[in-house]
């Protein structure tokens, strides 16, 4: 045992500080449930009892709609007998500028996931391997090792790898709570900063992501002014991460940053940054791409040199172009999707709320920011853990703690509800619903014998007290046996 082990630090002392590290995050809850659900996967007929994977937010249920237009459209693709002409041009070296036609339809895409609302210029688009990539990329370009960007909590527990892992940037926590939904103040955001300046971290950036994951909400426009204030007056660069634009299902409608500073003509566009990718509006994240929009030309230019790192492939270019060139089936899908989640989420909802489970008043994701606090045994991340423990192990659903996503409370849980079938949604959510009744009736139980017992105690010390109160030892001050000095 003791050769294996000093061969095993010999081997790890040729690697570098980056291969050896923990930078990856992966010994978090986040990725714990993700481990569970591949060890023990769920399946309605070969494994019913296994664990549903609800700690992933991929939209699946709009796929049909994909498949219809690729069956319907198959000379989109090199790989089949239509469109086979366009392999050899496809297939060679492309300008890592990206396929004019993608970069295109990418802009387009983007105007119409945002009601047309503001313009996108395809110049400015720069390819990435998935959203991930995305934002190393603007690590990698506006910080140096060492410096920070302040996040609001709660956030994606990603970011702690995405940003961080390569770079050698650092992440500074802005402080978000319950009591006003999670907003974005002032405040939090001059705490957090104050708190970086007194450890001597340099802030380079504030980034946020809209809509929210794990939250589930949209940030309101004067929300978005104030941080766009806010940036200006530190002269700090703004990222915005908007993957989840094209989820919104109700409103209040999404209000994107473009729009912002199309409005604010003081602003410094050169400190604002969008990320973007198709992961979520479109359920691609196995297409890996992602996309970084900067007003800044500079970061265009170090962006555009740095995608070499992470090109998204030429074939899915070809592929991606064709299909978001058709714009009625774009507007079809953008639409039908939203819907879909949205009712998706109605039914998730108003089962939980059948046995007193709340959650926060979403509006968009894949997911739901549910309020599990009344299950806590005692109001600490601790409890939180264990409760989570019991999610996974007993109940078999792959859920996120809060804690993982830095939330200042114990008691929140992000739960994915749109990455699966409506057969297995409702046996995830019966299951959930059985814990949480069987939970809180232990708990009342619980909480009914520690009434019990401090009524007992108080009982008894009543009849203790006036067991002594009316002890013929003690004297009564009208007792003829006192001595009452009268002066």
């Amino acid at each position: 045992m003791a050769m294996i082990n000093s061969s095993f630090k010999e081997q790890v002392q040729l690697l570098s500080k980056i291969a050896t590290n923990d930078g990856h995050s992966e010994n978090s809850p986040y990725f714990d449930a993700w481990k569970a659900y591949d060890r023990d996967p769920y399946h309605s007929i070969n494994n019913p009892q296994g664990v549903i994977q609800m700690g992933l937010a991929e939209n699946q249920l709009s796929f049909n709609l994909i498949k219809d237009w690729v069956v319907h459209n198959q000379s989109a693709s090199i790989c089949t007998t239509q469109g086979v002409d366009k392999f050899t041009d496809i297939a060679i070296y492309q300008d890592y500028h990206g396929l004019p036609e993608f970069r295109n339809a990418i802009a387009r895409f983007m105007e119409k996931v945002r009601e047309e609302k503001v313009t996108f210029d395809p110049d400015r688009i720069v390819m990435s391997g998935g959203a991930t990539g995305a934002h190393e990329m603007m690590a990698f370009c506006l910080a140096d090792p060492g410096d920070a960007f302040l996040v609001p909590t709660p956030y994606y527990p990603g970011f702690d790898r995405d940003l961080r892992w390569r770079t050698g940037v650092q992440l500074v926590p802005v402080i978000c709570e319950s009591f006003n939904n999670f907003k974005i103040t002032r405040t939090a955001l001059e705490t957090a900063l104050q708190r970086a300046e007194s450890s001597k971290t340099k802030v380079k950036g504030l980034l946020v992501t809209n809509p929210s994951n794990p939250l589930g909400t949209t940030l309101d426009r004067a929300t978005l002014k104030d941080l766009v204030s806010f940036i200006n007056e530190k002269s700090i660069h703004l990222v915005c991460d908007e993957i989840y634009a094209g989820t919104v299902f109700n409103k209040p409608e999404f209000v994107s940053i473009a729009e912002i500073i199309e409005e604010d003509t003081k602003c410094n566009r050169d400190l604002v940054h969008i990320v973007y990718s198709l992961s979520k509006d479109m359920g691609f994240p196995g297409f890996r791409i992602g996309i970084v929009y900067s007003y800044n030309d500079n970061v265009v230019n170090c962006a555009r040199k740095m995608s070499s790192f992470g090109l998204v492939s030429t074939q899915t270019q070809h592929l991606i172009a064709a299909m978001l060139s058709d714009e009625m089936f774009v507007e079809k899908f953008i639409l039908e999707n939203r819907e879909r989640l949205g009712s998706r989420h109605e039914v998730f909802t108003q089962g939980l709320a059948q046995v007193g489970i709340g959650n926060l008043n979403g509006n968009a994701g894949l997911f739901l920011w549910m309020d599990l606090r009344k299950l806590l045994k005692k109001p600490t991340f601790e409890a939180e853990m264990e409760l989570w423990k019991s999610v996974i192990n007993n109940v078999k659903l792959s859920i996120s703690p809060g804690s993982s996503f830095h939330c200042s409370e114990p008691g929140w849980f992000r739960i994915c509800y749109a990455n699966m079938d409506d057969e297995t949604m409702k046996v995830a959510l019966q299951r959930i619903k059985k814990f949480a009744l069987q939970t809180m009736g232990a708990l009342e139980v619980k909480a009914k014998k520690l009434s019990c017992q401090r009524s007992l105690k108080m009982s008894l010390s009543f009849q203790l007290r006036d067991g002594i109160m009316m002890s013929p030892h003690i004297m009564s001050p009208h007792s003829p046996n006192s001595t009452i000095a009268l002066t």
